[in-house]
């Protein structure tokens, strides 16, 4: 089943690529014809490649997994945070924070450094600053929330990336290289797309064409998770009924009496009878050689 159609994609534009002199020959192999000098992208196979993402994407939600948006261009920002939040999912709105996978811990300081914050101003701690010294915590906080609020639930590094604009994104594209982590990219003819892992040859500038992908991609997110949470389900009720099972086989099965001491010296003699019987003809044979 096709998650998105030509027709579709059309619509919204998808298939506009940049002049012909910007184009990236690596991108030859996506690109329909030329027209006034601009590219057209061939929708066919953009279409193809939005349902291999869009299956990939699903498998590593389904897994538990995160995975993080990044788009800092002015007309996709609104898209990726609607989009993202809609699925419970980081993104990166804002500047790309450098070496904010190669040097992760230190992002999540800063992300704890917002918390702290936070826990001192509800506690009262800051009541006594003067308002000089609150302004500037205040701004502190409110720079970090910009940059960091949308990655605040991330405590490991995300199992992917998704980047609007591989060419502009490229520093985050090189992190995720360096620790292979895979990427998604919606990628226009004038970027390379060598070193992204699932490709969807499309415009990254129209709102329209950036959403219609989106939209795609993050029903089969939410697929797997709701996925996830179905099996999660059935796991527990399956422990809960072979618990059930457990406890009435265990009702089921007779208690064993405790043996009496009479019974046992019953028993001790009748294995004693059959010695003194054997016994007893050996004594005969013995009298009557006498």
């Amino acid at each position: 089943m096709s998650r998105t159609n030509f027709d579709q994609l059309l619509q919204a534009g998808c298939h506009f690529g940049h002049l012909k002199r910007k184009w990236n020959p690596a991108m030859a192999p996506y690109i329909y014809t030329e027209r006034n000098g601009i590219h057209i992208i061939d929708l066919h196979k953009t279409a193809v490649k939005i349902d291999e993402a869009a299956d990939a994407l699903k498998q590593i939600a389904k897994s538990g997994k995160k995975i993080l948006f990044v788009a800092t261009k002015k007309q996709t920002k609104e898209v990726i945070a609607e989009k993202a939040t809609s699925i419970g999912m980081p993104y990166v709105i804002e500047r790309w924070p450098g070496g904010m996978l190669t040097n992760f811990p230190t992002i999540r300081k800063a992300v704890k450094k917002m918390t702290n914050i936070d826990r001192l101003m509800a506690d009262g701690t800051y009541a006594n600053l003067s308002k000089r010294e609150l302004l500037q915590v205040t701004r502190q906080r409110a720079k970090l929330e910009k940059n960091l609020g949308s990655i605040s639930d991330l405590t490991r590094l995300p199992s992917a990336l998704f980047v609007v604009d591989v060419l502009k994104e490229q520093i985050a594209v090189r992190e995720a290289n360096r620790l292979g982590i895979p990427v998604f990219g919606i990628v226009d003819t004038n970027s390379d797309p060598n070193n992204i892992d699932f490709v969807i040859p499309a415009n990254d500038d129209a709102k329209d064409s950036v959403e219609v992908i989106l939209n795609a991609c993050c029903a089969a997110i939410a697929e797997g998770i709701e996925e996830r949470k179905a099996e999660k389900a059935d796991e527990k009720a399956a422990d809960a009924q072979a618990e059930v099972d457990g406890d009435e086989v265990k009702e089921m099965k007779p208690k064993r009496a405790a043996r009496k001491p009479r019974a046992k010296a019953a028993e001790a003699a009748a294995e004693e009878a059959p010695v003194a019987e054997a016994a007893a003809p050996a004594e005969e044979e013995v009298k009557s050689e006498e």
